[in-house]
């Protein structure tokens, strides 16, 4: 949101309302209420040569535990500074342009093989380098094994499965109605994972390939990404010479009303130029971009 933006009729506390769309694309979510039934499912193979010795250098630099999830996610953070359209939400009908980048991804309690994992929210800056998406991750994590696992979501959602199902289903209910007219309380929506900027899920450190996720009605979550691990592909130059590149399959769902499929192009384009300058990622973009009014 820009610095000098004051709060309007119609905003919520996460976000803007888009106001000068076009009618067009203002009819967009009364004709496509919902959110898994306007989703675009997208595959694309990237080539992370350039990435990986990037990351290689800056373990031997004394970042131990870096990894593709850091740079995913450094990658989506700074293609947002560049494309703001990719952090709106559709919720009540309206497009809005989100205040923050909140990730929702897994993370392990602790480094041993039998550390528990939970899903986090962690939020990031659109000036954040693969640096800063470094320390928040571990900083978050570092939280996590002083928490109270007793008191954890996971605990809060078991009470929760475990009551009368009427009474459940009321509850959702409730929250669906705060949700659509924006009265969610902060909290909640600080707490809940599906209200966030993107899912990312990285496969390959279980050893399994990607896979498409819906994404669901409830909350704003408008972007779903997956990441296998990356594997030798070996490609044949123009001068015949075979040369060995690494490459990292993904899937994607996203929700086609936030923007043109150009826009998304325009995306995917961004990360593919990011993953083959991986450099770029390591210094604070000159400029952000800010949505329309």
């Amino acid at each position: 949101m820009p610095n000098s933006y004051k709060h309007r009729s119609g905003d919520r506390k996460d976000g803007r309302l888009l106001r000068s769309l076009s009618a067009s694309d203002k009819f967009i979510p009364y004709s496509h209420p919902d959110r898994d039934g306007s989703s675009y499912f997208y595959e694309e193979d990237f080539d992370v040569t350039e990435a990986e010795k990037c990351l290689q250098l800056e373990k031997e630099n004394g970042y131990e535990d870096i990894g593709f999830l850091h740079f995913f996610i450094a990658a989506y953070v700074r293609c947002v500074s560049m494309l703001p359209g990719l952090n709106r939400f559709v919720v009540g009908r309206h497009l809005f342009a989100r205040n923050d980048i909140d990730v929702v991804l897994t993370v392990k309690r602790s480094a041993t093989v039998e550390g528990s994992e939970t899903q986090v929210k962690i939020r990031f800056e659109p000036t954040d380098t693969i640096f800063d998406v470094y320390r928040k991750i571990n900083e978050r994590i570092d939280e996590l094994k002083t928490e109270d696992i007793s008191g954890t979501r996971e605990d809060f959602a078991e009470a929760i499965a475990n009551a009368p199902r009427p009474f459940v289903r009321l509850g959702f209910f409730v929250l669906r109605m705060l949700d659509y007219f924006g009265w969610l309380p902060q909290n909640i929506m600080d707490s809940s994972l599906n209200h966030a900027s993107l899912l990312i899920s990285d496969a390959g450190s279980y050893n399994t390939a990607p896979v498409y996720k819906q994404i669901g009605n409830y909350g704003t979550l408008p972007f779903y990404l997956s990441f296998g691990k990356s594997q030798h592909v070996f490609e044949m130059e123009r001068s015949g010479l075979v040369t060995d590149t690494r490459h990292i399959h993904c899937k994607v769902t996203l929700d086609s009303r936030l923007a043109e499929p150009r826009y998304y192009g325009q995306f995917l384009n961004a990360m593919r130029y990011l993953f083959a300058h991986p450099d770029i990622l390591e210094r604070s973009p000159s400029r952000v971009v800010e949505d329309v009014g």
